[in-house]
């Protein structure tokens, strides 16, 4: 037997979906909750905003003709002025919520690379792979690492 037919013999591969960790787990869809309930006022926010900037956009397309130009400057400059408001308040929505996504699911990957870690020294494996092009679902150990994160 050829030296490297020995090692391939002698080693104990696993891989993990961690997309499908983070997607299934509860404690990915725990903080997907979190996140919703945290921003959901904001987001109610912004969606009165763009509401009334629609609104405001639809009467000067149907009474903007019948205005009178001190009117139809005022309204433009009050529709200028809620585009802005609205274009910096959803940036800054998604800033803040692209930042406590982070954080949130740095705590999920953590988490996941422990359960990942404890069955591979518990089961004794040499190699644990994520992201590969082919995996056989004998060496598949993801559904053991979301009941492992259920725990």
């Amino acid at each position: 037997m050829s030296a490297s037919a020995a090692l391939a013999v002698e080693l104990k591969i696993g891989f993990v979906n961690t997309e499908k960790v983070f997607r299934e787990s509860s404690l990915s869809l725990k903080a997907t909750k979190k996140l919703e309930k945290e921003f959901q006022t904001r987001d109610q926010e912004l969606q009165k905003l763009i509401k009334q900037a629609r609104d405001l956009q639809t009467y000067m397309e149907k009474e903007g003709l019948t205005l009178s130009e001190a009117d139809r400057a005022k309204k433009q400059k009050e529709l200028a002025n809620i585009s802005r408001d609205l274009q910096h308040d959803q940036r800054a929505f998604r800033e803040d919520l692209n930042q406590r996504k982070n954080e949130e699911f740095a705590s999920v990957q953590d988490r996941a690379r422990k359960a990942i870690t404890e069955i591979a020294e518990k089961e004794k494996f040499d190699l644990i792979l994520e992201n590969v092009v082919y995996a056989s679902p004998k060496v598949d150990i993801t559904d053991r690492v979301l009941k492992s994160l259920e725990r």
